[in-house]
């Protein structure tokens, strides 16, 4: 029986080229790393055993976000009672040696805020593919945006003194 491909890839290689960015949407949608990484298990495993035929490499992506963010509200769903830890003991402020990474500062923001400045910001994807992500309208994408952004330049800070 022949190796199954996904879009071109084999699954090992589909591993090595999207771990990273399904392990950030993950840590940055959960702050905890033992959840993100069931999480990031789980969407590999829906990927060797559940996956659809992709079009193209960015329809393989795309799919592994949805399934990682998805994978992600099962958990949070499932342990809503429960305080993380980040939380209890604070995140520290951007680190010094990294300040054009905005990942510590969606992690200070409310979930619901996280997953569209994520998608835009890092994974660099536009609206209405965040729309098809996320499985939400254009506009309402746009205007997360237009919020979110001030909630982010609130954390982050300005470029008012440079």
């Amino acid at each position: 029986m022949a190796e199954k491909r996904y879009a071109g890839l084999s699954f090992e290689d589909a591993v090595q080229k999207y771990a990273k960015s399904v392990m950030t949407a993950c840590t940055v949608r959960l702050h905890n790393r033992p959840d993100a990484d069931d999480c990031f298990q789980n969407t590999f495993f829906k990927l060797y055993h559940h996956a659809p035929d992709f079009a193209d490499e960015n329809h393989l992506k795309a799919w592994l976000l949805r399934v990682a963010i998805n994978e992600c509200k099962k958990v949070l769903r499932d342990n809503r009672r429960l305080i993380p830890l980040g939380s209890v003991r604070g995140i520290s402020d951007a680190p010094a040696d990294d300040r054009y990474d905005i990942s510590w500062a969606l992690m200070r923001l409310e979930e619901k805020y996280r997953d569209v400045l994520y998608l835009y910001y890092i994974e660099r994807y536009k609206v209405d593919e965040i729309a098809d992500i996320l499985g939400s309208k254009p506009n309402t994408v746009k205007s997360l945006l237009m919020r979110d952004r001030a909630r982010l330049k609130e954390i982050y800070g300005g470029d008012d003194d440079a």
